[in-house]
């Protein structure tokens, strides 16, 4: 697979994410993307893409919010 197809994809598996866990909270995919930047969760899906792609997204969804939460997110 070239750079340019991994990049793709893990873009697509971002999107995937922040709108699994805005349906999750209840928020609109913007909340859920404002808030996974402000407590860092973007940055958490981008240094262990490579583990949680592979997670069903309940998972991903927990341990986002898990991780946000320790940030000083108050989504539990």
């Amino acid at each position: 697979m070239d750079i340019n197809q991994e990049i793709k994809d893990k873009i697509a598996y971002l999107i995937a994410v922040i709108s699994e866990f805005a349906s999750a909270h209840s928020l609109t995919n913007a909340q859920a993307y404002r808030y996974l930047d402000r407590f860092n969760g973007l940055d958490f899906i981008n240094r262990f893409y490579n583990v949680e792609h592979t997670l069903p997204f309940e998972d991903v969804v927990e341990d986002l919010t898990a991780y946000c939460h320790r940030k000083g997110g108050a989504l539990v």
